[in-house]
Formats: C-alpha cells, sequence, structure tokens
C-alpha cells in the first residue's frame, strides 16, 4: 500500500457516504410523509392471521401444553417439538440468519433448499441435546466443539482457537464485560464460519472443507478481534482521552497503508494492555491481509476503512451537543451497520451473487436501530449518542429531529417492497423479529415503563400505533433460535463463571485446610533419627504443592457423599503423603535425576539419595497409618478401602518401574497410555474411588469413576508434558525440557506438539462423557478438567 491508496480509500469512503445520504433521504421522505404506514398496515394485518390464534380448550386440560420460559433452553426444545412448531420456529430462524448474516433474498429457489436441509441437520441436533437431561448443550461445550473439529478434520484449528480465547479473555480489563467480550467473539467466529460452509459446494471435497473450516476459524478469531479490542476498548473508559486518540491514529493508518505501525512512546497504567492488544491485532491483521486475494485485497480495505471512520465519527459525538443534524445522527449508522456485514465476504474473499452488495448495504441499520433501541438508557447512562438517546433529550426542542421509532418502520418497510420486492416469506420474518424484539423488551423492562417508553416513541398515526402494539400483546409463533442461543450462551457464561469461581474458592479453602494439616508432629522423647526423618518429611510437604488430589477427595466425601469433613482428614492425609512419597522416587537420581520440585531443590540435593530414600518410605506408612486410623466407618470397609490403596500403590510402582524401563526406547501409543495411567491415572482414581469405598456406593458408579479418572489422568499428563516444552521454570515450579534431557519418552516425542495436543483433547472429551453418566453434581469436576488441560504449571 502507499499513498495513492489514501486517495482510493478517502474516495471510497466519500463513495459509500454519499450512497447512505442518498438511502437516509429516501428514508427521510417516507417517515415525513409518513407513506410507509398504509403500506405496513396491510403487510401486518396480511402477518397476523398466522399469528394471532384463539386458544384451544384442550390447552387449559393439558399442562404438558403450557409454554414454558424461553430461557429455559431444554424444556422451550421440547415443548417446541411437542407441540408441531419446531419446524416452523427453525425454518423463521435460518431464513432470518440467511438475510441477516449472508445477504441473501429468501425468493431464492436454492436458498429455499439449503435453508430447508439445515433447518433439518438443526432439528435433530437440537433434538438429540435435549434428550442430555440438561446442562449446557453439546455443541455450545468444549467437547462438543471438539467433537465436530474431529468430523471436520480440523482439530488444530479449534485447539489453536480455544487457546487464543483463552489467551484474550485473561487480558480483558475489569473495565470491560468479560462475557460480553467472549460472546461477540465467538458470535463473530460462528458467522465467519457460516459464510465460507454456504460458499461451498456439495462438490467441494473433503480436503478442501477442511482447510477452508480451517482458515474460516482463523480468520473468523483475527476479524473478531477487533471487537474487544477495537470497539469495546475505545467506548470503555479505560483508555483516557489521550490514549484513545493515539490509538485511533495507529489503526487508521493500518487501514490506510496496509501496515501495521510500530508502538510510539507508550506509558501509564494501560501500557502493559496496550502492547497486548497491538500484538494480538498485528498478527491478527497480518493473518487477514496474508489471506486476501488480490482481487478482494483493495476491497477489504475500502470496507474496513468506512467501518472504522464511521464508528469514530459516531463515537466521539457528544450528548451534550444540542445541534446534531439528522443526516450527522444517521449516516455513519447506515455506514458502520452495512459495512460490518460487508467486510465478512472480504474477509473471506468470498463469492456474492448479484444484489448481495445492495441487500447487505440497506439491511444493516436496521438491525442496528433494533439494538439502539434495546440498549437505549444504558446508552443515555454511557453518554452515547445515538438516535434514541439523542431523540430523548432533545425531542422537546427540536422538532426538526426523526422519530428513531419511526424510522425502524420506514426501514422495514422499504427493506421489504424496495430492497426485497415484495417478497412474502421476507414480510413474514421481517414483522416476526420485529415484534420479537418489542415483545422481549416489554418482558425485560415491564409492562409500566414499556408503555411509558412507546408514550414517548409512538408515531402519529394513533391506529398504526394500536395496531403494533396489538401484536405485541396477542401475537404468537415469533420466537428465534439465534436469540435463545444468545440467552442460552450467556447464562452458560454466567453460570460457567460462577461455577469456576466456586471451584477456585473451595479449591483455595480446601487446599489451606490440607496445607494446614500435612506436619508430622515429633512428639516427645523420639530418638534423633526419627525427628531428622520427620523434618525431612516435612521439608518436602511444605512445597508449594497443587494438591490436587485430596482436594478431589474432600469434595467427592463431603459435597457429593455427605461425609463428615473432619472424620476424612486422616485420609486426605494420607493421599498427600502417598503422592509426595511418589515424588521423592520419581526425583532420585537413579531415576529422573529432577533437581527441583514444587519450586524448590529436591530433597536428595538437600539431604542425600539414602535420607529422601528412607523418608519416601516413611511417609508411605504414615499414609496407612492415616488410613487405619479412619474413625465412624464400617471397620470393614475401612479394611476395604486399606486394600484398595495397598493396590493401587503397587500398581504405582509398577508403573514407575515401565518408565523407567521405557527411557531411551520408542513406545507406541498404547504403551505410552498405559504407563501414563499407571504413573498418574491411578492416583486420580484413588481420589475418586477411596471417597466413595467409604460411602459405599455402588459398583457400577465406581466404574464410572475409574473411566474418568483414567481419562482426566491421561489428559493431565499430556499437558505435563506439553508444559515441560512450553513453560519455564518459574511457572512450572521445576526446570523445562527435563523430559528430554532424561530421554524419556513423552506424549510430545511420540506425536509431537500437535498430535499431543490433539490427544490431550480427545481424553477430555472421553472424561467429559464419563462425566454425563454420573449420578451426581460434576459441576467441580467439570471444572478441575477445565484446570488440567489450560493450566499453565
Amino acid at each position: 500500500m502507499n499513498v495513492a491508496y489514501t486517495d482510493y480509500a478517502d474516495t471510497g469512503y466519500r463513495r459509500a457516504e454519499q450512497k447512505a445520504a442518498q438511502y437516509f433521504a429516501s428514508l427521510y421522505v417516507q417517515v415525513k410523509e409518513k407513506s410507509y404506514v398504509p403500506i405496513l398496515t396491510e403487510d401486518i394485518l396480511l402477518w397476523k392471521r398466522k399469528h394471532i390464534r384463539r386458544p384451544s380448550w384442550l390447552s387449559f386440560l393439558s399442562p404438558g401444553k403450557k409454554k414454558p420460559d424461553t430461557r429455559d433452553y431444554h424444556r422451550y426444545i421440547g415443548w417446541l417439538h411437542y407441540t408441531g412448531e419446531l419446524d416452523s420456529y427453525l425454518d423463521r430462524s435460518i431464513s432470518y440468519i440467511y438475510m441477516r448474516d449472508l445477504g441473501m433474498a429468501l425468493d431464492s429457489p436454492d436458498t429455499k433448499a439449503r435453508i430447508g436441509r439445515i433447518a433439518h441437520d438443526t432439528k435433530k441436533l437440537l433434538l438429540r441435546s435435549t434428550g442430555s437431561n440438561g446442562g449446557t448443550p453439546d455443541y455450545m461445550s468444549l467437547a462438543g466443539l471438539y467433537r465436530w473439529a474431529q468430523k471436520e478434520g480440523i482439530e488444530d484449528a479449534v485447539i489453536w482457537v480455544i487457546n487464543k480465547l483463552k489467551h484474550v479473555a485473561a487480558h480483558i480489563p475489569e473495565e470491560m464485560d468479560a462475557d460480553q467480550a467472549q460472546r461477540k467473539l465467538i458470535k463473530i467466529i460462528v458467522g465467519v464460519v457460516m459464510h465460507v460452509i454456504e460458499d461451498m459446494s456439495v462438490e467441494t471435497s473433503p480436503a478442501e472443507r477442511s482447510a477452508r473450516l480451517d482458515d474460516a476459524i482463523r480468520l473468523g478469531y483475527s476479524y473478531g478481534l477487533t471487537y474487544p479490542f477495537i470497539d469495546d476498548l475505545l467506548d470503555s473508559g479505560v483508555l483516557n482521552d489521550q490514549e484513545k486518540e493515539q490509538y485511533s491514529q495507529m489503526i487508521r493508518q493500518a487501514l490506510l497503508t496496509g501496515t501495521v505501525p510500530e508502538m510510539d512512546q507508550w506509558s501509564g497504567k494501560n501500557m502493559d494492555l496496550v502492547h497486548f492488544v497491538h500484538k494480538e491485532l498485528r498478527d491478527a491483521f497480518e493473518y487477514i491481509q496474508g489471506h486476501q486475494r488480490p482481487e478482494t485485497q483493495q476491497t477489504f480495505f475500502e470496507q474496513s476503512n468506512v467501518f472504522f471512520y464511521s464508528q469514530h465519527i459516531d463515537r466521539i459525538k457528544d450528548l451534550a451537543n444540542p445541534n446534531y443534524s439528522n443526516e450527522e445522527i444517521y449516516l455513519p449508522i447506515i455506514l458502520k451497520s452495512s459495512s460490518s456485514r460487508l467486510i465478512v465476504r472480504s474477509v473471506i474473499s468470498a463469492s456474492a451473487d448479484e444484489g448481495f452488495e445492495d441487500r447487505t448495504f440497506f439491511y444493516g441499520i436496521y438491525n442496528q436501530l433494533a439494538d439502539d433501541f434495546a440498549d437505549m438508557f444504558q446508552d443515555m447512562e454511557d453518554g452515547a449518542v445515538t438516535p434514541y438517546t439523542y431523540y430523548l433529550k432533545y425531542r422537546g426542542q427540536r422538532t426538526d429531529l426523526i422519530n428513531p421509532f419511526e424510522m425502524y418502520w420506514a426501514v422495514i418497510s422499504h427493506l421489504i417492497h424496495n430492497v426485497y420486492h415484495s417478497d412474502a416469506k421476507t414480510r413474514e420474518v421481517m414483522l416476526d423479529r420485529a415484534i420479537n424484539g418489542l415483545k422481549r423488551y416489554k418482558e425485560r423492562v415491564g409492562a409500566e415503563k414499556y408503555h411509558e417508553i412507546m408514550d414517548i416513541f409512538a408515531s402519529g398515526n394513533p391506529e398504526f400505533n394500536r395496531l403494533i402494539q396489538q401484536m405485541v400483546l396477542k401475537a404468537d409463533q415469533v420466537d428465534f433460535f439465534d436469540k435463545l442461543l444468545r440467552d442460552q450462551m450467556v447464562t452458560v457464561l454466567r453460570n460457567e463463571r460462577k461455577e469456576k469461581d466456586l471451584f477456585i474458592d473451595t479449591f483455595k479453602t480446601v487446599r489451606n485446610e490440607i496445607n494446614n494439616s500435612l506436619q508430622i508432629a515429633k512428639l516427645p522423647g523420639i530418638p534423633p533419627m526419627k525427628e531428622s526423618l520427620i523434618d525431612a518429611a516435612n521439608y518436602t510437604l511444605e512445597g508449594d504443592g497443587k494438591r490436587l488430589r485430596p482436594t478431589l477427595t474432600w469434595v467427592m466425601a463431603v459435597k457429593e457423599y455427605g461425609l463428615r469433613a473432619s472424620a476424612i482428614v486422616p485420609l486426605l492425609r494420607s493421599l498427600e503423603y502417598m503422592h509426595t512419597a511418589s515424588l521423592i522416587f520419581d526425583d532420585l537420581p537413579t531415576q529422573d535425576n529432577a533437581s527441583t520440585r514444587r519450586g524448590r531443590p529436591t530433597l536428595h540435593r538437600v539431604h542425600d539419595s539414602a535420607t529422601a530414600e528412607i523418608t519416601g518410605l516413611f511417609l508411605i506408612q504414615k499414609a496407612i497409618e492415616e488410613q487405619s486410623s479412619l474413625e465412624g466407618f464400617d471397620p470393614k470397609t475401612v479394611l476395604k478401602l486399606i486394600q484398595y490403596s495397598s493396590q493401587r500403590a503397587g500398581d504405582m510402582c509398577s508403573g514407575q518401574a515401565m518408565d523407567l524401563n521405557s527411557k531411551g526406547k520408542a513406545l507406541s501409543l498404547e504403551e505410552l497410555n498405559t504407563v501414563c495411567y499407571y504413573k498418574t491415572g491411578i492416583a486420580f482414581e484413588a481420589s475418586l474411588v477411596m471417597p466413595a469405598i467409604l460411602a459405599q456406593v455402588k459398583e457400577t458408579e465406581i466404574s464410572t469413576l475409574k473411566k474418568f479418572a483414567y481419562h482426566a489422568g491421561i489428559a493431565f499428563q499430556i499437558q505435563d508434558d506439553l508444559l515441560d516444552v512450553q513453560g519455564n521454570l518459574e511457572q512450572l515450579g521445576k526446570p523445562e525440557g527435563q523430559d528430554a534431557e532424561n530421554n524419556t519418552a513423552t506424549f510430545v516425542s511420540i506425536l509431537g506438539q500437535e498430535g499431543a495436543s490433539r490427544e490431550m483433547w480427545e481424553h477430555y472429551c472421553q472424561a467429559m462423557e464419563a462425566l454425563q453418566e454420573m449420578p451426581r453434581n460434576t459441576a467441580f469436576f467439570k471444572h478441575l478438567l477445565n484446570y488440567m488441560v489450560n493450566r499453565d504449571r
């Protein structure tokens, strides 16, 4: 890019602005002359025949037919299926997505056929998901996402984007809404993937399909990243005015030159954030740029410039300024709302049918006005200038201002008749959506507040207003799947955050309690040698251990099985003593010869190998002693627990022997899984099974626990192997690259980093699937598993 392109970009903006001005002028005439009212009145009267029905007397006798709250996702889908309305629900929902997100005309036979196929496939997916006893739908879970990736052959792209989303979430400032940013980013990625799928045909080969979906995910993330780290960041109060201006200039320079400028001097509290954002956006920008075809690159930059600059103009408006003209209010909205959708096709270098650009250009303001209506009071509080906030503030002193609610209906009329040529399906879907939006808003703010708002924004035609409100009150079958998904995703993210906070709190609390109970007391009169042995044991126990195993046992015992916390303390100690003993032996010069463990020198470095070996044996005996001191339980049950514990400890020794014997050898994946299970998985299994034994649960449940532990343990070990090549001493508490130095076979050495990541996610999925079989609350274990595969130490 060069200076000449700057002139071209400015010319492109002026051309788009001129088109927006012509569009606005047409809408202005319709609003002023109210010419949209009789046309739209006739549309609504036709539309209402399908949507206002007298309830059947049978519905009063059959409680199963009572419509559940749409926020109850699984029951609502089940109700739609039960009443036979699921097909029409999905048809209008997918038709709307084709109009809004893909810019399609609904009167095309090919589009109708595609909508029918997708609705049919979606129905099967929903009914399968609804039968899974509630919880997060499969396609919203990481396990469900990864299973889809396997089916499409794009595992590496999905793993990449999962890690990227986690990375971004960790850098969202507190002043911004992390859940909202994450939801918006996911929505953009899904939208880009939809465009790519739509652009492929049945003749597309599986290899090409996988390659294009892989690119779509990475391109979707790269484009979507602009929302949290440009739009949301500039709209928030994180950056001061000077920083916002500097940041905006940098973005505009990138769009006008095609090159991301280097960071200038940037000081203050936001320096680390801006450096991170700059790097991520630069990588994203260059990825998009690198995937542009020469013939679409200029279009991409032109549309991006229109999008960013129109947003910038809109953003810097001041609600305290009473002198903005209607054109100044509406033109940037038309430009930013249309260009944001036009960009997507150029991002993926996709073809477009005739009329796509015009449909997309004229359609954008429809959604923007609906969104601004829903957010008007939050926007008012934030001091943002939108058609609604500006009208609310200045309607008493500015008779020339356009009523944005009238503009909204004029836009709908214009789209139905001038853009989509009076197509009946388009009329159906657009009016469905408009009435649904008002119904949802009324439910959210309450009837009294809603009518107060309607009194402000109602048009000058009382008869038309009454008709609209009659539809809001009485019309049915206007719900949409994307709204259900949005509500469900918001609920899932909110619940996930609550569950994660509870998991972290539980983990911290229990870990502290365990740490406080681990130290071995030195009783009066013990021999000096035993005293030094206890000191050595306590040294290893004082390390910064994760205490995963005893914490897991505590949750199972106390939260799930209702055992007394005080009664199981000896069991918790025994698990940590046994685990610490295994680490002491593992670190010995004759085995892995580790120099640090848990951020401190290993025991044999502080003392010597003989002391370390004896200390390990001492801790094993202390573990058995603790288990035998369990009180308040059936003696036969305690004996069964000790027998199980001894057997598992023996198996772990076998696993360590297998590991040592495998040094320098090329293991198969099956052999490595076996070694891993015996070394790591068994410890997780014991943490789950031992409290289950004390609680005397059924063998079928214990089998499920063992299945979960097997896959969770291997997933944990694979992440360990990945961290060994990716991490650092400060994070891990031990040197990186230790496995390679010891010539130890690992999942990374056998499969490579990408292959090991895929194997980890496969075991993650199988562990999650095992959780679904468990007749317990599995939230803690779900987050434990997420911690296992996402941890950095």
